[in-house]
């Protein structure tokens, strides 16, 4: 027979038990959530009903009725607004992509500037950073976007540096391949040469690290990339003919555009966030003991190769973290196009709110776009940060 203190004591380490402890929280958390969702979906549905409002997402399939001034695959007024808000997640993706890679490039190289012994180079560096963290990104936009306007010509009066190349207010246009069935087998054969290379290099540095001797993967990777689709396109026939932007009443034709709007946004996106990252890079190499730099110089080492194969490789441990926020900032403050006319995903979804009415679904839409291009970012990111990660012995 149980006595009244057993069973209390048996309660009472029940309670206590940590783990057991730590589902019934989750439970209720769980619960107060979904009647909160509920409560909040409820009440968004009655409130649309009232209004005679309508629900769901069978708008997607109606005709959009506007254009896009700048679009990547075939769009017109009559196509529906599914198909609009698919050119507005390909615009967001087109900026977010180039910008990404462009501002690791530019931060990495004034995060090292900053750190450089040249006092001219270390000093334009931190003005750098100084100047493009303390001014925000919006008043950036603005500039850029002014700045081409004001800065360059007309289309008649348009620069032209080199041949086929054409800079006005209107923005870059130049000349492109023209149309040939041998571009797509080029492309195919890069492709094609990139993957070569990058097993090549895993490989190498296996080989490396097993039995001490260097391969030269980095030039024959490069000689990969660049003969394997140079003889694809001897074979296909050489082609030559270019599709070159010829003046047409107010604007320029044929060839290939890119507009002021999207040059101001990547512009300011770049040189705002690599400001941040120069700073990332720098605090990541600070990180590093200087005796690690001085045993690498006395083993002969040069300074190059100091910082590319001992600094930079410990130091990553520490800056792809906070370099992962700063990319997906990037990609949330490039929905700040809007500001200046660029069709990015939130004009194009503002536009089909405006038309149709629903902006639950519309900023439902956003919400999700964003966060699963913010989700796959960090995905690659740590997926990257692992596989870089040096294990300790």
């Amino acid at each position: 027979m149980i006595t009244t203190n057993e069973n209390h004591a048996a309660k009472t380490r029940f309670w206590n038990d940590e783990k057991t402890r730590g589902i019934i929280y989750q439970v209720v958390t769980a619960m107060l959530v979904a009647f909160i969702g509920y409560y909040l979906i409820s009440n968004v549905q009655d409130n649309m009903a009232k209004q005679s409002i309508a629900s769901g997402f069978g708008f997607l399939e109606k005709e959009a009725a506007f254009e896009i001034g700048e679009k990547s695959i075939e769009y017109s007024a009559a196509d529906s607004y599914g198909r609009a808000l698919v050119v507005g997640v390909i615009n967001t993706l087109k900026v977010s992509l180039v910008g990404m890679l462009l501002t690791t490039m530019l931060g990495t190289i004034v995060g090292v500037c900053t750190l450089s012994s040249n006092w001219l180079i270390s000093k334009l560096g931190t003005i750098y950073v100084e100047i493009f963290q303390n001014i925000p990104v919006l008043l950036q936009l603005f500039f850029f976007y002014a700045l081409f306007y004001e800065a360059f010509p007309g289309p008649r009066q348009a620069l032209s540096p080199v041949a086929g190349l054409f800079i006005s207010n209107r923005g870059i246009d130049f000349a492109v391949p023209a149309q040939h069935f041998a571009w797509s087998y080029v492309v195919a054969a890069f492709l094609a040469a990139s993957v070569i290379a990058f097993f090549m290099t895993r490989w190498a540095k296996k080989r490396q690290e097993g039995t001490g001797q260097q391969f030269p993967s980095f030039w024959i990777g490069l000689g990969l990339l660049a003969g394997l689709p140079l003889l694809t396109w001897v074979v296909c026939g050489a082609p030559t003919e270019l599709d070159i932007p010829a003046l047409k009443g107010f604007n320029f034709q044929g060839g290939q555009n890119i507009s002021p709007e999207f040059s101001a946004l990547l512009f300011g996106l770049v040189l705002y966030t690599a400001s941040f990252i120069a700073q990332i890079v720098r605090a990541g190499i600070q990180s590093i003991s200087h005796g690690q730099s001085e045993a690498a110089m006395s083993i002969g080492l040069k300074t190059k190769h100091v910082l590319s194969l001992v600094i930079f490789p410990q130091a990553l441990r520490v800056i792809i973290p906070p370099l992962t926020s700063q990319l997906l900032n990037l990609t949330k403050n490039s929905s700040l196009a809007v500001a200046i006319g660029y069709p990015d995903f939130v004009q194009v979804a503002g536009t089909t709110i405006n038309q149709t009415g629903q902006a639950v679904e519309g900023v439902a839409l956003m919400m999700l776009v964003y966060l699963t291009l913010s989700l796959l970012t960090s995905v690659f990111m740590n997926w990257y940060n692992k596989r870089i990660a040096i294990i300790e012995r």
